[in-house]
């Protein structure tokens, strides 16, 4: 009676475990990938997939060990502890599989590969369920033919489902991309891909612009990975778009999607390429505003733009890079004034404030590193850096319209970012003194249209960046805006 009772326990114990795997192959089989992004608890959530996913990886790789070094009689012991390992990377396998469908799902995320890693992790849960089950029957007579086979299976569903998370987040060629060319060789591996091609090295997009997409690009928008429904490997794709249109207009930068996000400040959200990946060269985006504003074409020859920028479309040739000399002492001069205010501001604020380069006094201030710790009062504190600050970026920080006059008085000002801060019109129309700025960002803030006048008379303003403001995305502005309003 109480070997029947053990086995009713364990019995149940199989249904509870196997209950959310099979629950999740239906929701991956029903509600699978499409490219949209929704719901952030999930997309945030989901972000623990990474973390989570090595554990089980190591409890499975674990159990072939401890079952092959038990079939020593010295070592018999640790096969008792085989079937409680598999019970912790059931477990760990399928809440891996959770978070990443949560992430695959919910993330903006679609493609024929990350389709197969998700398949490959609920196959994996379901293999280690298999194993426990079976390890739980043989007990300790023996490996049993079965419950080896299936053992073997899992650790080769590690190996295929990792190396398809390794596709997904470095690029499908990462095993490859650095191979030696005699095992290349030796392999039949070509060096280009196919999925790749272009109209020819002979045309502007093949040898300008597609290696820029390929190097940059390829890795999210590619043909088994295409967050948004977006590719960039091909031409016909680049011209398709995604999920939400067009993101390349022909002769038009304005309306260019693909333009606009590439040139966005790297903290706004809609900035391109995402996920802390590096911004793209000014040569890069250069080539492909001319590409854009000669007409997108995939004909186009490749000598066609003359005042393209010269050298590789990765980075400039080495033989054009030069480094000014710095007159140390010269340097030490001009910032002599301000010396002394930056070392007692350093040791209130550390780390928002930074010379813009090693010869100059000109000053850069990121106070969104402390975020709404940094309020008025604290901006206030920097008035006497106020004519030195070049580049200042108070996002989601607790700054108000008090901090205008402050704002105001940073006359040499070129960039400023307020993202997400509570300013309004106020603070707006007091930055007519800033004659130097070309930059403004007031992503979601709470601006409407009545301070576009004051936006408007600002001299070298190239770009104001309004989403999420009261101005309504299409506003009919003055002719001093057209072009520079960015939503």
């Amino acid at each position: 009676m109480r070997n029947i009772s053990k086995l009713s326990g364990q019995f149940r114990l199989g249904l509870l475990t196997l209950a959310p795997i099979l629950i999740l192959a239906v929701l991956l089989a029903v509600f699978p990938p499409d490219g949209n992004e929704r719901a952030a608890w999930a997309q945030f959530i989901g972000r623990f997939h990474p973390l989570v996913v090595h554990f089980p990886i190591a409890l499975i790789l674990l159990v072939p060990i401890l079952e092959v070094a038990g079939l020593n009689s010295r070592f018999s012991y640790l096969r008792a502890s085989a079937a409680f390992v598999l019970g912790l990377a059931t477990m760990g396998a399928t809440m891996a599989a959770i978070l990443g469908w949560c992430l695959a799902r919910s993330g903006g995320y679609s493609g024929t590969l990350l389709t197969q890693h998700m398949w490959g992790g609920i196959s994996l849960a379901a293999v280690c369920w298999m194993c426990w089950i079976l390890r739980a029957r043989t007990g300790e007579r023996g490996l049993g033919l079965i419950y080896g086979g299936v053992l073997a299976a899992g650790v080769g569903l590690v190996a295929w489902t990792g190396y398809r998370g390794g596709q997904l987040s470095l690029g499908e060629d990462h095993l490859t991309e650095h191979m030696p060319g005699r095992m290349r060789q030796a392999l039949g591996l070509s060096r280009e891909d196919p999925s790749l091609a272009s109209g020819g090295v002979n045309t502007f997009y093949g040898a300008r612009v597609e290696p820029i997409f390929e190097a940059r690009c390829v890795t999210c928008h590619g043909p088994t990975k295409h967050k948004a429904n977006l590719r960039l490997d091909n031409y016909r794709a680049v011209m398709r778009g995604g999920k939400n249109g067009p993101v390349v207009r022909a002769g038009n930068l304005q309306g260019s999607d693909l333009f606009r996000r590439v040139t966005l400040p790297p903290g706004h959200d809609d900035f391109m390429p995402k996920e802390g990946k590096r911004p793209l060269a000014p040569d890069q985006v250069k080539l492909i505003e001319l590409w854009i504003g000669a007409g997108a074409s995939g004909t186009l020859a490749a000598d066609a733009i003359k005042d393209a920028p010269a050298g590789s479309a990765f980075s400039p040739a080495l033989a054009d890079v030069t480094f000014e000399e710095i007159d140390t002492a010269a340097v030490t001069r001009l910032r002599a004034g301000i010396a002394p205010s930056i070392s007692q501001l350093q040791k209130r604020y550390p780390n928002i404030l930074q010379y813009e380069s090693r010869g100059s006094a000109d000053l850069i201030l990121d106070a969104s590193l402390l975020g709404a710790r940094f309020g008025d009062s604290d901006l206030a504190a920097l008035g006497p850096l106020a004519e030195h600050i070049s580049i200042a970026d108070f996002s989601r920080t607790g700054i108000t319209d008090h901090s205008a006059p402050s704002i105001a008085a940073m006359k040499r000002l070129r960039i400023l970012r307020l993202m997400n801060t509570r300013i309004t019109d106020a603070t707006v129309q007091e930055l007519g003194s800033l004659d130097q700025l070309e930059s403004l960002n007031v992503f979601g803030t709470q601006v409407t249209p009545a301070a576009l006048p004051a936006v408007a008379r600002l001299p070298k303003l190239a770009h104001c960046y309004v989403g999420q403001t009261g101005i309504p995305v299409g506003i009919t502005a003055q002719q001093a805006l057209a072009g520079k309003l960015v939503f």
